[in-house]
């Protein structure tokens, strides 16, 4: 069964005693380790992620996990501790201790983290071209280019998991901003006196950098001083947590073949009939896979249907059917066996037991609105 991130949250407490005990090991390392709780971020993500994105391990996939701004490489590590390839990129300029305690401990625990130098405000490399998920965690307020950054990265991971500073009000309290889209410019004294901060967008302007960046805003949260938070103070701390999966096609790395009705130049979703069938021209192969499929249920199919049964089957392979009783947004998810994805490409066919027939009016056979489907690997339980 796939791992939810309540049950991640809680193993982080044994590990966190694991890297205590090995930055003891290392003795008097002759700098001064990273002082803040990273892993505790991971409560905070359980609280606010929803839908299958609980499911923090399934996101990955068989890619790797990008932790930009690793500071002393807690999550990285932990990560690699659940199974996970992990890359951890910070700038030794901008470190807290130019890096020494993430390579120390990498040595302490016998890590195969990947770790990178890098400036993210310059051009840069790292070990792999795509991603399963990247963490961002305090890392926008530092880049004097944020978007740059968010641009790049739609182009290499799924799912990104960020947090940065916020703001409500003008570092003065005196002019409200919250209603709107726009970011803060520090200066080289503001907050905390630190000169690589730069930008604190208020809530508004961070869903916006998100989104024309390329990323779809799934889960956001704000923890903090949520009410009158400014961009200077430490009392006016607000942090925004949000979760983002890349914008893209309707169909990931797949084509639809049959059952969906056009919807010319727009692809964010699209009514099904009855039946309809997708084809994935890469599937995984040698190990089982997990079919995930993001639809909509409206009012109209409730009211005339009742409400709707969807099945699936994969190169003839049949999977388990759902029923689904309420409007709103759903989520099926079915596990492919590996012996089911064999072919290729591999043929997906989807059935409703029931949908709206055609009208007068409306001339369409009428079944969910889907707004994604994807085969990705599964990961080990």
């Amino acid at each position: 069964m796939p791992v939810d991130i309540r049950e991640l949250a809680d193993r982080t407490v044994g590990y966190q005693i694991h890297l205590d005990a090995a930055k003891a090991g290392v003795g008097v390392p002759g700098f001064d380790w990273y002082p803040y709780d990273s892993l505790g971020s991971f409560y905070t993500l359980a609280d606010f992620l929803t839908g299958e994105r609980r499911w923090l391990l399934e996101m990955t996939g068989d890619l790797p996990v990008l932790d930009l701004g690793c500071g002393d490489g807690h999550i990285a590590f932990f990560l690699e501790s659940l199974g996970c390839r992990v890359h951890a990129v910070d700038n030794p300029r901008t470190n807290f201790n130019q890096m020494q305690g993430v390579w120390a401990l990498k040595a302490a625990l016998d890590s195969r983290v990947e770790i990178v130098a890098a400036d993210l405000d310059d051009e840069f490399t790292l070990p792999a071209s795509r991603y399963g998920v990247v963490f961002l965690f305090g890392v926008l307020y530092h880049l004097k280019n944020p978007f740059r950054i968010l641009e790049w990265l739609s182009r290499r991971a799924q799912y990104c998991l960020t947090t940065t500073r916020v703001t409500r009000y003008s570092p003065d309290r005196s002019v409200d901003l919250s209603g709107l889209p726009v970011g803060y410019l520090l200066s080289e004294r503001e907050a905390n006196d630190d000169p690589t901060n730069y930008w604190v967008f208020t809530n508004e302007g961070l869903k916006r950098l998100l989104e024309r960046s390329g990323w779809r805003v799934a889960d956001y949260g704000n923890f903090g001083e949520t009410t009158g938070s400014d961009p200077v103070t430490w009392q006016g701390d607000e942090r925004a947590f949000c979760s983002a999966e890349r914008a893209s096609r309707l169909i990931r790395d797949g084509v639809a073949v049959s059952g969906f009705h056009p919807r010319e130049g727009f692809e964010e979703w699209r009514w099904t009939e009855k039946q309809f069938t997708v084809e994935f021209s890469d599937p995984p192969c040698g190990a089982d896979g997990l079919l995930a499929v993001e639809f909509f249920l409206p009012p109209m199919v409730i009211e005339r249907m009742g409400g709707i049964r969807l099945a699936a089957s994969v190169n003839g392979w049949g999977l388990a059917a759902r029923a689904y009783m309420e409007t709103g947004d759903h989520t099926y998810l079915a596990v492919v066996p590996a012996e089911a994805l064999g072919g290729r490409p591999a043929r997906v066919d989807f059935a409703l037991d029931r949908a709206v027939p055609p009208g007068d009016k409306d001339l369409r056979e009428l079944g969910i609105v889907v707004s994604s489907i994807r085969l990705t690997p599964r990961r080990p339980d």
